[in-house]
């Protein structure tokens, strides 16, 4: 039987040394269980492996919490692992999450030889007030050394960065751009400051001890970073990332436009394009299940409306848009009508626009993107 088509594996290392005030995602600052964790995850890769037999794997993505806590070997054997269980092409897409104070000039070293060829770094500020109100590990200028040294072993690059943080002027945000710029970096992945519930940032606010996020402020923000990123020749390819061309992520792209990919490790998610799961969001029990040779994950069928709305929530994020014949061949004649009336009053607002077959957001409406695409969701359809 001939290969259907590309797969990436996400793998969650749920470690890192300190949490980030900002950050709701699985994680702990207990190294601990780091050994089992690793064996762990070797297991699910065995176990899991007809899910993508009939796929080539073309990205392999380690994120976190923080992947680089993870020692150069155990990152070789989880790379070995997926190599032993999985068909993977020819040259993948290996890329490794990372904070700016694990990246010494012999890790870097390290990891230039090994078969990790990105590096996606956490950097977010180059201001040491941003980085002690997120609660972030480094400083300002372990970051700028940091990228100084990767830029000399990894041409391959991506850069977080963090906006409408309170107290974050537009001057200093600006600073941030140009600094990321002046080291050549290749690819920018940039978020909104989000307070998640339950993180020291929802109660700092709440106590009145920082100001809450602007919204405004962020949006401002936002289009300062389209307009600096697309004069030095990134593509505004997805709503969070930019790209030059020839590096745009493969992993992230492969999400946006509904590729499959198998999440491995406690709280990663998996999608085969009918269902969606994801596993226990605890390294104990994510541990001693799979010890038993159990997997713990949840699945959810996806009805023909929830892959509409997935479609939609997707398209509209990305360059690419929403294909309107994609939506009459895969969902109906109904589904693109539908579409098309609740898209008039963004049309008219111009926060939507038609461009031969595709729906996509304008300029003005991309900070809007993910509001839009909820209200044009389908509710209780067969």
């Amino acid at each position: 039987m001939g290969r259907l088509g590309g797969a990436g594996i996400y793998i969650h290392i749920p470690f890192c040394k300190q949490a980030c005030h900002y950050c709701d995602f699985h994680f702990s600052t207990s190294l601990k269980k780091k050994d089992e964790l690793v064996n762990a995850l070797v297991k699910e890769l065995e176990l899991r492996k007809d899910e993508l037999k009939n796929q080539n794997v073309e990205t392999i993505y380690f994120g976190g919490g923080t992947p680089s806590l993870l020692t150069i070997d155990e990152l070789q054997f989880l790379i070995s692992e997926v190599y032993k269980n999985y068909q993977v092409v020819e040259h993948p897409e290996i890329t490794l999450e990372a904070n700016p104070d694990d990246l010494s000039e012999n890790i870097i070293i390290q990891l230039s030889k090994s078969p990790i060829n990105r590096l996606s770094i956490g950097i977010q500020s180059f201001f040491e007030a941003d980085l002690k109100l997120m609660n972030r590990a480094h400083n300002a200028e372990e970051a700028k050394k940091c990228l100084s040294l990767a830029t000399r072993y990894f041409e391959n690059i991506s850069v977080d960065l963090i906006y409408g943080i309170s107290g974050l002027t537009n001057e200093n945000w600006i600073k941030n751009i140009d600094t990321v710029l002046g080291f050549n970096i290749p690819h920018i992945s940039s978020y909104a400051l989000t307070v998640e519930p339950k993180t020291a940032l929802d109660s700092f606010i709440k106590k009145g001890v920082i100001d809450n996020v602007d919204d405004d402020l962020a949006q401002e923000q936002f289009h300062i970073l389209i307009e600096k990123l697309e004069a030095s020749g990134f593509v505004h390819y997805e709503l969070s990332n930019f790209g030059k061309p020839d590096y745009f992520s493969k992993n992230n792209s492969a999400y946006w436009q509904g590729k499959p990919y198998l999440g491995i490790g406690p709280s990663a998610h998996s999608f085969n394009g009918n269902e969606r799961g994801w596993n226990v969001r605890n390294n104990s029990k994510y541990i001693k299940s799979l010890e038993v040779n159990i997997l713990p994950i949840e699945t959810e069928v996806l009805s023909l409306t929830d892959k509409y709305n997935e479609y939609i929530m997707t398209g509209l994020r990305t360059v690419w848009g929403v294909s309107l014949e994609k939506v009459e061949r895969n969902f109906g004649l109904q589904y693109k009508r539908y579409l098309l009336e609740q898209s008039e009053k963004y049309i008219n607002e111009h926060l939507l626009y038609i461009d031969g077959d595709k729906l996509l957001v304008t300029k003005k409406g991309k900070f809007l993107s993910d509001g839009i695409a909820s209200d044009l969701f389908k509710i209780n359809l067969t």
